[in-house]
């Protein structure tokens, strides 16, 4: 067996000093509080992301819209009530004409954007997740810089999922010790130092924020309303931000005290050396407050379950001087997933640490911020936000109408309400379709069928009707687009015309049988047109010797995803993929790719593609391949830009990908992923379809 305690602690982190861009998280799946090097958030601007900061208290519930009245900032605009009907343009199709929503303005790598109109801007930037409350420790007189912090360590205990941080403030020594109640969404500190009663904890509230990374706007105090409520052995601010409300209920040790100290500012003081305090935020029916001691406690037992729990990989028995490095990444990636991407929804792409696209799910990246929780023992973490998917299903149902199909259409981009965001992309990818068939079926291998099969029939077939409506059958075989834009969005120019791409070709043949398959388990009758599409789906269109992207011109660009990688790989095989060709054009995308435009996930995606190839060797070498966007930061985070230093789909990808090279596929050979001279230990994984 292996040793559940060791592996986590040898991967526990360790920081010395401030160490900018990588700040540590404790969280809950639902609620996460990120801290600077004094275990608070007494520095946000040593952590900047995309405008706005790494330092931020965040939870799958707070969510905010600006009034559609109030001026979007685009010139000759006159702001008002904003509907998708304003910026919905048809396109011709193999099915007649269909509304699609568009945008007329620009997108210029990440963040960047230029709407052409108050619609664009507006329906883009709302509904924005909320920063709830940036908690800091806070001197009377002059602030404090980090010139004021020396000496400082700070430790991550994995197995108990507290936050210890240590150091000495102005010369005198500091204690912090942070952590998060598993089920409630409260955060508990405790601070001890000669010097607690002179400094004091300082609690301020921002308005939302429409910027592309930031979610906290400090410059409207006007807008939003923070209202202090004394209570016993605490107290409460009661925040109201438009059509947006939430508590934030604090619990305090004997003698602390609290001030008001501006609009939406507040600061506690203490009488001495040593202090508790425990932040609740809340909305709805008030639930209990617990102290420091609950918190640690509760956080300690849920951990050591997480860990002793579930599947495990253990690396450290080999000589390759990489094991230890993967490790550290498949640990750190199972924590980080845990604490932000097992919420009620579809994660951010940033989780719960900054607002990357404002917060909204990428829903073609549920896949691979959630994918992995089933393979590793853990399909309960996946269900949580894939219950969402019947809250939106109304919504889903009328966008399939509106373009003439059956079924259920699913967004890119989106909020808690499930509308589509205007994109000149976006609207026009289909690869999320088939994700939610392959979630389903996740759960439904590590679950049980009467389980999934009660909870997840609508969604598998809802999906599919739309599927097996929009392909349209031509002189090849069934057909996808165009209007279209495949994984792979170097295209979105062309996607009046685009069509066919490998990997969605594949994906939609092999969900579609995984959806029949459903409706026998049901005992339904097969859906005729659903087996002649999965069956009858066109070939992809091969290129001197390899897959093109896809069937149109350009046919292939060298940046972005090879997403045609992809259709033997995250896709189990079909009938569709030659896997000698498949071989071929992974070696040639490995000879020559613009690396650089790529994104994290790809390297995992890649190593499933090798591992299916019987490449090991391969498979390994891509997953560590050493470039920009696969880097691993300290705190575990799969760095991207310095707009965006967190990225979750490549730590959810990197935890799919190993467990696929662990422990292979149904039928298939042992260990695929490894070359024999790696000594892999695993137990507690599922097999993957």
């Amino acid at each position: 067996m292996i040793d559940r305690r060791e592996l986590a602690g040898r991967h526990a982190v360790d920081l010395s000093g401030l160490v900018p861009g990588s700040p540590l998280s404790v969280g809950n799946g639902e609620l996460c509080f990120t801290a600077d090097i004094t275990g608070l958030q007494t520095f946000p601007a040593l952590h900047p992301s995309g405008g706005g900061t790494l330092l931020a208290t965040m939870a799958s519930w707070g969510w905010h819209s600006v009034p559609a009245g109030v001026p979007a900032g685009v010139p000759g605009d006159v702001p008002g009530e904003h509907t998708l009907e304003q910026v919905t343009r048809t396109y011709r199709t193999p099915r007649g004409p269909v509304p699609y929503v568009d945008m007329a303005g620009e997108l210029t790598g990440s963040g960047g954007e230029t709407p052409a109109s108050a619609a664009e801007s507006w329906l883009r930037a709302n509904p924005h997740r909320l920063d709830l409350g940036r908690i800091g420790l806070a001197t009377p007189g002059t602030p404090l810089t980090t010139a004021d912090v020396s000496g400082a360590r700070q430790r991550l205990d994995l197995w108990t999922g507290t936050l210890t941080s240590r150091y000495r403030l102005r010369s005198v020594p500091f204690e912090v010790v942070t952590a998060c109640h598993p089920t409630l969404d409260a955060v508990a500190v405790r601070l001890r130092s000669p010097a607690l009663a002179e400094t004091g904890v300082r609690l301020a509230f921002p308005y939302g924020s429409q910027e592309w990374g930031n979610a906290a706007d400090w410059s409207r105090p006007g807008a939003h309303t923070s209202r202090l409520r004394a209570g016993e052995g605490g107290f409460t601010v009661e925040r109201t931000l438009d059509a947006a409300a939430y508590r934030v209920e604090v619990r305090m040790t004997g003698g602390c005290e609290v001030t008001r100290t501006g609009p939406h500012e507040f600061r506690v003081t203490f009488p001495g050396p040593a202090a508790e305090l425990t932040f609740a935020f809340q909305r709805g029916a008030t639930s209990r407050v617990p102290g420091f001691a609950e918190v640690a406690e509760s956080s300690a037992a849920h951990w050591a379950w997480f860990w002793s729990t579930g599947g495990a990989i253990d690396l450290s028995g080999g000589h390759d001087e990489r094991a230890h490095e993967l490790e550290r990444r498949i640990v750190l990636s199972r924590y980080l997933t845990a604490i932000h991407c097992a919420g009620s929804s579809p994660p951010a792409e940033t989780g719960l640490m900054a607002n990357s696209w404002r917060g909204r799910f990428h829903l073609e990246m549920h896949w691979w911020h959630a994918a992995h929780f089933p393979l590793w023992g853990r399909p309960e973490l996946l269900e949580r936000s894939l219950a969402w998917y019947a809250a939106i299903l109304p919504a889903a149902r009328g966008t399939a109408r509106a373009q003439g199909c059956p079924g259920a259409r699913w967004p890119k981009q989106t909020g808690p309400d499930g509308r589509e965001s205007p994109s000149p992309i976006g609207p026009f990818l289909v690869w999320q379709q088939p994700h939610p068939i392959f979630l389903a079926e996740l759960v439904r291998r590590a679950a049980g069928t009467r389980h999934a099969l009660d909870r997840y029939a609508d969604l598998v077939l809802e999906t599919a009707a739309f599927m097996a409506a929009f392909a349209v059958e031509g002189p090849g075989g069934y057909g996808l687009g165009p209007p279209l834009v495949p994984a792979q969005e170097s295209y979105a120019a062309v996607r009046a015309r685009a069509a066919n791409p490998t990997f969605e070709l594949a994906y939609w043949s092999w969900a579609l049988e995984v959806a029949q398959r459903w409706r026998r388990l049901l005992g339904l009758a097969p859906e005729p047109r659903w087996a002649q599409v999965a069956a009858g789906m066109a070939r992809p269109l091969v290129r001197g010797g390899v897959y093109a992207a896809m069937a149109a011109p350009p046919y292939t660009v060298r940046d972005d995803h090879p997403s045609m990688l992809y259709a033997l790989g995250l896709v189990p095989p079909t009938r569709l993929i030659d896997a000698a060709t498949m071989r071929a054009t992974l070696h040639d995308v490995l000879s020559g790719w613009d690396w650089d435009s790529t994104w994290g996930w790809d390297y995992p995606a890649i190593a499933m593609t090798a591992t299916r190839l019987g490449d090991p060797r391969t498979a390994v070498e891509t997953l560590l391949m050493p470039t920009a966007k696969n880097t691993y930061l300290p705190n575990g985070h799969n760095f991207q830009t310095a707009a965006l230093p967190v990225y979750l789909p490549g730590n959810g990808g990197l935890l799919a990908a190993a467990a696929l090279m662990a422990r292979g596929w149904d039928a298939g050979p042992a260990t695929p992923g490894f070359p024999d001279t790696w000594h892999v230990r695993h137990e507690g994984l599922l097999p993957s379809p």
